[in-house]
Protein backbone atom coordinates (compact mmCIF):
# COMPACT_ATOMS: atom_id res chain seq x y z
CA UNK A 1 0.00 0.00 0.00
CA UNK A 2 0.88 3.66 -0.99
CA UNK A 3 2.02 5.68 2.35
CA UNK A 4 -0.37 8.52 3.13
CA UNK A 5 1.05 11.74 4.59
CA UNK A 6 -2.37 13.31 6.93
CA UNK A 7 -3.36 16.66 6.36
CA UNK A 8 -5.52 18.35 8.62
CA UNK A 9 -6.16 22.22 7.51
CA UNK A 10 -8.58 23.27 4.55
CA UNK A 11 -6.07 25.87 3.91
CA UNK A 12 -3.26 23.39 3.02
CA UNK A 13 -1.49 24.14 -0.58
CA UNK A 14 -2.72 20.73 -1.93
CA UNK A 15 -6.31 21.05 -0.61
CA UNK A 16 -6.29 24.69 -2.09
CA UNK A 17 -4.46 23.28 -5.37
CA UNK A 18 -7.37 20.56 -6.01
CA UNK A 19 -10.18 22.78 -4.92
CA UNK A 20 -8.90 25.13 -7.90
CA UNK A 21 -8.74 22.31 -10.54
CA UNK A 22 -12.52 21.49 -9.56
CA UNK A 23 -13.15 24.74 -10.20
CA UNK A 24 -11.50 26.32 -13.10
CA UNK A 25 -11.25 25.17 -16.77
CA UNK A 26 -7.96 27.66 -17.26
CA UNK A 27 -6.40 26.45 -14.07
CA UNK A 28 -6.74 22.87 -15.68
CA UNK A 29 -5.51 23.59 -19.02
CA UNK A 30 -2.66 25.93 -17.30
CA UNK A 31 -1.47 22.62 -15.15
CA UNK A 32 -2.10 20.04 -17.55
CA UNK A 33 -4.40 18.18 -15.06
CA UNK A 34 -7.57 17.73 -13.77
CA UNK A 35 -9.63 16.61 -11.13
CA UNK A 36 -11.78 13.33 -10.64
CA UNK A 37 -13.61 12.31 -7.61
CA UNK A 38 -14.35 8.26 -5.96
CA UNK A 39 -12.90 5.31 -6.10
CA UNK A 40 -14.43 4.37 -8.84
CA UNK A 41 -13.11 6.90 -11.13
CA UNK A 42 -9.65 6.26 -9.27
CA UNK A 43 -9.84 2.22 -9.97
CA UNK A 44 -10.81 3.21 -13.88
CA UNK A 45 -7.66 5.63 -13.69
CA UNK A 46 -5.13 3.15 -12.28
CA UNK A 47 -6.33 0.36 -14.89
CA UNK A 48 -5.97 2.76 -18.12
CA UNK A 49 -2.47 3.80 -16.27
CA UNK A 50 -3.13 7.70 -16.38
CA UNK A 51 -0.89 9.32 -14.36
CA UNK A 52 -2.04 10.22 -11.42
CA UNK A 53 -0.90 13.02 -9.20
CA UNK A 54 -2.21 14.14 -5.47
CA UNK A 55 -4.68 12.09 -3.71
CA UNK A 56 -7.11 12.65 -0.64
CA UNK A 57 -8.59 10.17 0.83
CA UNK A 58 -10.35 9.84 3.90
CA UNK A 59 -9.93 6.02 4.52
CA UNK A 60 -7.38 3.22 3.12
CA UNK A 61 -7.43 2.54 -0.26
CA UNK A 62 -7.61 -0.88 -1.70
CA UNK A 63 -5.60 -0.88 -4.27
CA UNK A 64 -1.93 -0.27 -5.55
CA UNK A 65 -1.16 3.54 -7.05
CA UNK A 66 1.58 4.35 -9.47
CA UNK A 67 4.76 6.08 -8.41
CA UNK A 68 3.69 9.40 -9.68
CA UNK A 69 0.53 9.48 -6.79
CA UNK A 70 1.05 11.63 -3.34
CA UNK A 71 -1.69 10.19 -1.12
CA UNK A 72 -2.99 12.20 1.46
CA UNK A 73 -5.18 10.95 4.59
CA UNK A 74 -7.66 14.46 5.11
CA UNK A 75 -11.09 14.49 7.40
CA UNK A 76 -14.27 14.36 5.58
CA UNK A 77 -14.18 17.97 6.46
CA UNK A 78 -10.88 18.90 4.42
CA UNK A 79 -12.36 16.85 1.55
CA UNK A 80 -15.75 18.90 0.97
CA UNK A 81 -13.20 21.60 1.09
CA UNK A 82 -11.57 20.17 -1.97
CA UNK A 83 -14.68 19.47 -3.65
CA UNK A 84 -16.64 21.31 -6.30
CA UNK A 85 -19.37 18.74 -5.34
CA UNK A 86 -21.76 18.23 -3.19
CA UNK A 87 -21.42 14.78 -2.46
CA UNK A 88 -17.64 14.20 -2.58
CA UNK A 89 -17.34 9.84 -2.16
CA UNK A 90 -14.19 9.74 -0.21
CA UNK A 91 -11.53 10.42 -2.99
CA UNK A 92 -10.11 13.01 -4.70
CA UNK A 93 -7.60 12.94 -7.17
CA UNK A 94 -5.56 14.47 -9.80
CA UNK A 95 -4.79 13.03 -12.85
CA UNK A 96 -3.11 13.99 -16.33
CA UNK A 97 -4.66 15.60 -19.03
CA UNK A 98 -4.07 13.73 -21.99
CA UNK A 99 -2.13 15.03 -25.19
CA UNK A 100 -4.12 16.47 -27.97
CA UNK A 101 -5.08 13.89 -30.84
CA UNK A 102 -5.21 14.57 -34.27
CA UNK A 103 -7.01 12.01 -36.45
CA UNK A 104 -6.38 11.31 -39.51
CA UNK A 105 -10.18 10.57 -40.45
CA UNK A 106 -13.59 10.78 -39.00
CA UNK A 107 -15.07 7.24 -39.89
CA UNK A 108 -16.90 5.97 -36.95
CA UNK A 109 -16.24 9.18 -35.21
CA UNK A 110 -19.08 11.66 -33.65
CA UNK A 111 -19.00 15.13 -33.56
CA UNK A 112 -20.38 17.07 -30.78
CA UNK A 113 -21.04 20.68 -31.56
CA UNK A 114 -21.67 23.71 -28.28
CA UNK A 115 -22.44 20.84 -26.09
CA UNK A 116 -22.76 23.14 -23.17
CA UNK A 117 -23.67 21.07 -20.22
CA UNK A 118 -21.16 19.13 -18.76
CA UNK A 119 -23.36 15.88 -17.38
CA UNK A 120 -24.56 15.38 -20.63
CA UNK A 121 -21.00 15.83 -22.61
CA UNK A 122 -20.11 12.80 -19.45
CA UNK A 123 -22.60 10.81 -20.71
CA UNK A 124 -21.77 11.35 -24.51
CA UNK A 125 -18.43 9.42 -23.71
CA UNK A 126 -19.81 6.97 -21.73
CA UNK A 127 -21.72 6.08 -24.55
CA UNK A 128 -19.66 6.48 -27.35
CA UNK A 129 -17.04 4.25 -25.22
CA UNK A 130 -19.71 1.72 -24.95
CA UNK A 131 -20.88 1.46 -28.39
CA UNK A 132 -17.57 1.11 -29.77
CA UNK A 133 -17.93 4.55 -31.26
CA UNK A 134 -13.99 5.21 -32.52
CA UNK A 135 -13.65 8.92 -31.61
CA UNK A 136 -15.50 11.79 -30.07
CA UNK A 137 -14.61 15.07 -31.49
CA UNK A 138 -15.63 18.45 -29.78
CA UNK A 139 -16.11 21.64 -31.68
CA UNK A 140 -17.49 25.03 -31.29
CA UNK A 141 -18.05 25.89 -27.71
CA UNK A 142 -18.41 22.92 -25.57
CA UNK A 143 -18.19 22.36 -22.37
CA UNK A 144 -15.01 21.48 -20.55
CA UNK A 145 -14.24 17.38 -20.78
CA UNK A 146 -12.36 17.64 -17.91
CA UNK A 147 -15.33 19.48 -15.95
CA UNK A 148 -15.81 17.43 -12.85
CA UNK A 149 -19.53 16.53 -13.40
CA UNK A 150 -18.44 15.61 -17.11
CA UNK A 151 -15.40 13.71 -15.60
CA UNK A 152 -18.15 12.03 -13.15
CA UNK A 153 -20.97 11.23 -15.45
CA UNK A 154 -18.12 9.72 -18.19
CA UNK A 155 -17.70 6.66 -15.32
CA UNK A 156 -14.34 6.27 -16.45
CA UNK A 157 -14.42 7.02 -20.20
CA UNK A 158 -12.37 9.92 -19.94
CA UNK A 159 -9.26 7.67 -19.26
CA UNK A 160 -10.03 5.26 -22.32
CA UNK A 161 -12.25 6.80 -25.03
CA UNK A 162 -9.83 9.13 -27.79
CA UNK A 163 -11.22 12.31 -27.83
CA UNK A 164 -10.05 15.44 -30.16
CA UNK A 165 -11.27 18.93 -30.14
CA UNK A 166 -11.27 20.67 -34.08
CA UNK A 167 -11.89 23.87 -35.11
CA UNK A 168 -14.73 24.36 -38.30
CA UNK A 169 -11.75 24.76 -40.82
CA UNK A 170 -9.71 21.38 -39.43
CA UNK A 171 -13.00 19.66 -39.88
CA UNK A 172 -13.52 20.50 -43.41
CA UNK A 173 -10.57 18.57 -44.83
CA UNK A 174 -11.79 15.69 -42.84
CA UNK A 175 -15.04 16.18 -43.85
CA UNK A 176 -14.53 15.52 -47.88
CA UNK A 177 -13.02 12.24 -47.02
CA UNK A 178 -15.26 10.90 -44.96
CA UNK A 179 -19.28 11.22 -45.36
CA UNK A 180 -20.63 12.90 -42.29
CA UNK A 181 -24.31 13.30 -41.34
CA UNK A 182 -25.87 16.17 -39.20
CA UNK A 183 -28.59 15.37 -36.52
CA UNK A 184 -31.25 18.03 -37.67
CA UNK A 185 -35.06 18.00 -38.30
CA UNK A 186 -34.51 18.86 -42.36
CA UNK A 187 -37.22 17.92 -44.86
CA UNK A 188 -34.79 16.60 -46.98
CA UNK A 189 -32.82 14.20 -43.45
CA UNK A 190 -33.22 10.58 -44.05
CA UNK A 191 -34.37 8.36 -41.69
CA UNK A 192 -31.59 6.62 -39.42
CA UNK A 193 -32.82 3.68 -40.44
CA UNK A 194 -32.06 3.68 -43.97
CA UNK A 195 -28.34 4.81 -43.77
CA UNK A 196 -25.45 2.51 -43.34
CA UNK A 197 -23.29 5.02 -40.58
CA UNK A 198 -20.38 2.62 -39.83
CA UNK A 199 -18.04 4.14 -41.32
CA UNK A 200 -19.79 7.71 -41.63
CA UNK A 201 -19.27 10.22 -38.84
CA UNK A 202 -22.37 11.86 -37.17
CA UNK A 203 -22.59 15.44 -35.88
CA UNK A 204 -24.93 16.60 -32.96
CA UNK A 205 -25.84 20.05 -31.85
CA UNK A 206 -26.77 21.60 -28.51
CA UNK A 207 -29.72 20.90 -26.78
CA UNK A 208 -31.47 23.99 -27.78
CA UNK A 209 -30.37 25.37 -30.98
CA UNK A 210 -28.91 21.78 -32.84
CA UNK A 211 -26.43 22.20 -35.35
CA UNK A 212 -25.15 25.41 -36.49
CA UNK A 213 -25.36 26.22 -40.41
CA UNK A 214 -21.58 26.14 -40.70
CA UNK A 215 -21.37 22.58 -39.83
CA UNK A 216 -24.19 21.48 -41.30
CA UNK A 217 -22.54 22.93 -44.32
CA UNK A 218 -19.64 20.44 -44.27
CA UNK A 219 -22.34 17.58 -43.96
CA UNK A 220 -23.27 14.77 -46.89
CA UNK A 221 -26.76 14.71 -45.53
CA UNK A 222 -28.80 15.58 -42.43
CA UNK A 223 -30.31 12.28 -40.65
CA UNK A 224 -33.30 12.09 -37.74
CA UNK A 225 -34.49 9.63 -35.61
CA UNK A 226 -38.30 8.41 -35.98
CA UNK A 227 -40.26 9.12 -33.10
CA UNK A 228 -43.94 9.38 -31.48
CA UNK A 229 -45.45 13.24 -33.14
CA UNK A 230 -46.53 13.75 -29.62
CA UNK A 231 -42.61 14.26 -28.68
CA UNK A 232 -40.47 17.58 -30.29
CA UNK A 233 -37.22 16.11 -29.89
CA UNK A 234 -34.74 14.13 -27.59
CA UNK A 235 -32.39 15.19 -25.02
CA UNK A 236 -28.75 15.65 -26.85
CA UNK A 237 -27.14 13.03 -25.11
CA UNK A 238 -30.05 10.71 -25.62
CA UNK A 239 -30.16 11.28 -29.49
CA UNK A 240 -26.58 11.05 -29.46
CA UNK A 241 -26.92 7.43 -27.61
CA UNK A 242 -29.31 6.41 -30.58
CA UNK A 243 -27.50 7.64 -33.19
CA UNK A 244 -24.11 5.89 -31.87
CA UNK A 245 -25.82 2.57 -31.35
CA UNK A 246 -26.82 2.66 -35.13
CA UNK A 247 -22.92 3.72 -35.82
CA UNK A 248 -21.55 0.81 -33.86
CA UNK A 249 -24.43 -1.89 -33.57
CA UNK A 250 -22.41 -4.00 -36.28
CA UNK A 251 -19.03 -4.11 -34.66
CA UNK A 252 -20.29 -4.88 -31.10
Amino acid sequence: MTTAIEITSRRNERVRRLKELGASARFRREQGEFLCDGLKLLEEAVKWNARIGDVLTTGDLPLELPPSARVYRVTEEVLEAASPLRAPQGVLFSAAIPPAERPESLAGAVIVENLQDPGNLGTVLRTANAFGIRRVVLTGSCADLYNPKAVRASMGAVFRQSVSELTLAELRPLAEKTPVYGAALHREAADVRTLDLAEAAVAIGNEGAGLSEALLALCAGAVFIPMDPRCESLNAAAAAAVLMWEMGKNRL
